[in-house]
C-alpha cells in the first residue's frame, strides 16, 4: 500500500473512530439534556453539532474544486438556536459526517498533494485533512464533557472505565497471544 493510500484509510479510520466517541455520548443523552449549558458562555451539545455540520459541509462540499468556507454558511448562525428534538439533531450530525465520509472515499492517492483553499489559504490535502481531525476532535471531547457533567456517575464509559487499566491490559495481552 502507498504512503498516500494509507495515509487516507488511516483519516477515513480516524474520522469514524471521532464519529464513534461523539455517537457513543450523545446516546446517553435525551433532547433537554442535549441543550443543557455549562454555562452562559458555554456551548451546549446541540450547539457544538451545528457548528460541526455547517463546518462539515462547507469544508468537505466541492472539497477540491472551491474554498472550504462556502459563501452560503453563515458560521455565526451556528451558535445560535435550537433543534426541536434529539432527531433533528443526529440528522444533522448525520448529514454533515455522510458528507466528510463520501469526500474521503472519494479521494485518490493523486488527490493527497494536491493544493486546496480554505479562507483564500492554500492548503495540501493532508493539511486540511489534518486540520480538520484537529477540529473535530476538539468539538468531541467537548461533547464527551459535557455528556460525563451531564449524566455524572450514570455516564457509561466511553474507553477504559476508572480502576479498570490492568485488567483491560491483560485482556489485551491474553489477546494477543491467541
Amino acid at each position: 500500500m502507498s504512503i498516500a493510500k494509507h495515509f487516507l484509510s488511516n483519516s477515513l479510520k480516524e474520522f469514524h473512530g471521532i464519529k464513534r466517541l461523539g455517537d457513543r455520548a450523545m446516546a446517553q443523552l435525551n433532547n433537554e439534556e442535549l441543550h443543557w449549558q455549562p454555562s452562559t458562555e458555554s456551548n451546549s451539545i446541540a450547539i457544538i453539532v451545528k457548528h460541526l455540520s455547517g463546518n462539515m459541509l462547507s469544508r468537505w462540499t466541492d472539497f477540491l474544486t472551491t474554498d472550504g468556507e462556502k459563501p452560503w454558511r453563515n458560521r455565526d448562525v451556528e451558535f445560535e438556536g435550537d433543534y426541536q428534538s434529539k432527531d433533528d439533531l443526529l440528522a444533522d450530525w448525520n448529514k454533515g459526517w455522510n458528507v466528510v465520509f463520501s469526500t474521503l472515499e472519494g479521494l485518490t492517492e493523486k488527490d493527497v498533494l494536491k493544493t486546496i483553499t480554505i479562507r483564500g489559504e492554500d492548503h495540501s490535502v493532508i493539511e486540511a485533512i489534518h486540520r480538520q481531525i484537529s477540529h473535530y476532535g476538539y468539538h468531541i471531547g467537548q461533547i464527551v464533557f459535557i455528556a460525563k457533567q451531564v449524566k455524572n456517575t450514570e455516564f457509561e464509559s466511553l474507553s477504559i472505565p476508572k480502576g479498570k487499566s490492568q485488567q483491560f491490559l491483560e485482556q489485551k495481552l491474553n489477546e494477543a497471544k491467541q
